[in-house]
């Protein structure tokens, strides 16, 4: 991700099912607090950052921003 937060900002991400439901694994509460200013910070979880295992599945993200500012995102498989 690309993104900013001031010192007392952060930002998180949740992965959830097509409902709005979070995945297992992927949900907020294991998901890793990101703070700084970065251009290309990679988001992770409790279980690391892996979402292979989401191959072919419709998800949707949730990002959860506080006092910072999101500028872009997206998805490698490096």
């Amino acid at each position: 991700i690309n993104f900013s937060t001031s010192a007392a900002g952060s930002i998180r991400v949740e992965l959830q099912d097509e409902q709005g439901k979070p995945i297992p694994g992927w949900s907020l509460e294991e998901s890793s607090e990101r703070i700084g200013n970065s251009i290309d910070r990679i988001v992770s979880w409790q279980q690391g950052a892996d979402v292979a295992a989401l191959a072919g599945r419709m998800v949707r993200l949730r990002f959860v921003l506080q006092d910072a500012e999101l500028y872009s995102f997206r998805f490698s498989n490096h």
